[in-house]
């Protein structure tokens, strides 16, 4: 199966960086789409335009970015003491903590609870820590049928689709598409595009859960280890109904989401708003800590999640990947997620967070081509309310993938290192230079067409050609023409000293 879906509402990508194929493969569907970068482009222009004008009007943004920088790296730098602490409060206020080393025992772990309550359904707010676990898929064959409550992850169940952004995962679909799923799904024909009316149309259909299913399964975007709290922040409500109605609570969330204090939030709810969806405040900031007798749900589970966060956090320089707070700025300021959209990332966190964040939750074990996916411009650097230095970590990780392949053919059998070697050899000697200028231009005027460009090339340079043309080689090269001309100069002068 690809990873990169075509958006003909049949096919589904698989988010699976160990299925996933590199991403220059998995990119080209997408850039052949029209429809979908049209989507894609249009969204990011919203959200870009609303976040500019949002940000410009703080004058203290800059502050307030080295304050939440130093809040994460104090949190990481006693990540242990922080969770413990979280443990204790949480514990005490009558919750549950586990602790899952992995995404099998985390799946585990829930399935276990679910079966205590003998739940076959469970509604859930969204959380991308639960679809980088394959939770979904897992519960559906253990018999648990699971609905998403966000009106963007309603989308993507239905219309057996993937999420291809953090903060709004459907961002790649038009409404178009939306009325077609929901009228083929809901058994609404006669179902119009109007936002209000599909919206309408999504209440209508979750009503029912919010109701009657017992158990909700949340993620978090901040725990609170003073207070041991539980933070969700979102836009639509949903959240809010499956944090009130059912009477067994189950979150997943990653170590990495712990934050100190209770005060904190004064620093990274201004930015996250602002970031993710432009907006001053979120409309829904929902906490809560642990269960209070009859008042929401009864049972009240956090299931802590490592899954490769640890090893993360072991290396210095790309510690800073979990300062990430999830607003998706970044993306929306990448030029290369924008002609590619989230799905070429083979992973539930594309983007430029998900360039160094997947292969690290991979060990390097696959999605080895993300680091690779970027330009360096550094625009994600520039709007990351964390100040996550992205570009710095792509250059280090990209290291490491080299040194990765030499290990594995040996360094004379790396064809980027034997074509370094002989291009260092060559441009270090005028004559070889100048005569691998000549045999270029004989081989390459093969593929230059009438138009002087080249359109395909065969081998490795296919890969330059596969998404832009190449200009053919001029005639002559510069040193050719200044020589020819000087040439020339020197004879107009004798010519015109014996005239005289």
């Amino acid at each position: 199966m690809s990873a990169v879906v075509e958006h003909s509402l049949t096919d589904r990508p698989v988010l699976d960086p160990a299925l996933a194929p590199p991403f220059p493969v998995a990119a080209l569907p997408v850039l052949r789409n029209p429809q979908l970068r049209k989507n894609v482009a249009h969204a990011i222009d919203v959200i870009q335009a609303k976040r500019a004008h949002l940000v410009a009007e703080k004058t203290d943004w800059q502050e307030l970015r080295a304050a939440a920088s130093a809040i994460k790296d104090e949190a990481l730098a006693h990540l242990d003491a922080y969770l413990t602490q979280f443990e204790g409060r949480c514990t005490t206020a009558g919750g549950v903590v586990h602790w899952a080393a992995d995404a099998a025992e985390a799946r585990r772990i829930i399935l276990e609870i679910l079966r205590e309550e003998k739940a076959d359904e469970v509604i859930k707010i969204k959380t991308m820590t639960s679809a980088e676990i394959q939770l979904n898929p897992y519960l559906e064959a253990a018999g648990v049928r699971t609905y998403e409550t966000d009106l963007a992850e309603i989308i993507l169940q239905l219309g057996e689709d993937e999420p291809s952004h953090i903060v709004v995962p459907a961002l790649h679909v038009n409404r178009s598409q939306v009325r077609e799923i929901f009228a083929r799904k809901m058994g609404l024909p006669d179902l119009s595009d109007e936002p209000k009316l599909l919206t309408a149309a999504a209440r209508n259909y979750l009503r029912q859960k919010f109701l009657s299913v017992p158990t909700a399964i949340s993620g978090a975007n901040f725990l609170i280890a003073e207070t041991g709290a539980v933070v969700i922040v979102e836009s639509e409500g949903n959240g809010r109904m499956c944090l009130t109605l059912p009477r067994t609570m189950i979150t997943l969330a990653g170590i990495e989401k712990v934050l100190p204090r209770f005060q904190d939030l004064e620093v990274m709810l201004q930015l996250l708003a602002r970031s993710a969806t432009g907006e001053r405040m979120s409309p829904y900031t929902s906490l809560w800590t642990g269960v209070t007798p009859g008042d929401g749900p009864q049972k009240f589970h956090v299931v802590l999640l490592d899954n490769g966060r640890s090893s993360i956090l072991a290396s210095k320089k790309e510690r800073q990947t979990l300062r990430c707070i999830r607003c998706a700025a970044c993306m929306n300021a990448c030029p290369v997620y924008r002609q590619t959209g989230g799905h070429a990332y083979g992973s539930v966190y594309p983007g430029p967070i998900g360039a160094i964040l997947t292969p690290q939750l991979e060990h390097l074990r696959h999605a080895q081509s993300l680091p690779f996916a970027s330009s360096l411009c550094g625009a994600c650097y520039e709007v990351c309310p964390v100040k996550i230095n992205i570009p710095e970590i792509l250059i280090d990780l990209r290291a490491q993938v080299t040194d990765q392949e030499r290990k594995t053919v040996g360094k004379f059998f790396d064809p980027m290192y034997v074509g370094l070697r002989a291009a260092n050899v060559i441009f270090s000697r005028a004559w070889m230079f100048h005569a691998a200028q000549r045999m270029g231009r004989m081989g390459l005027k093969l593929f230059t067409r009438k138009d002087g460009w080249i359109h395909s090339l065969p081998s490795v340079g296919g890969k330059w050609t596969q998404t832009r043309d190449l200009r053919g080689l001029p005639k002559e090269t510069f040193h050719q023409w200044w020589k020819d001309r000087g040439q020339s100069s020197k004879g107009a002068r004798e010519h015109g000293s014996e005239a005289r």
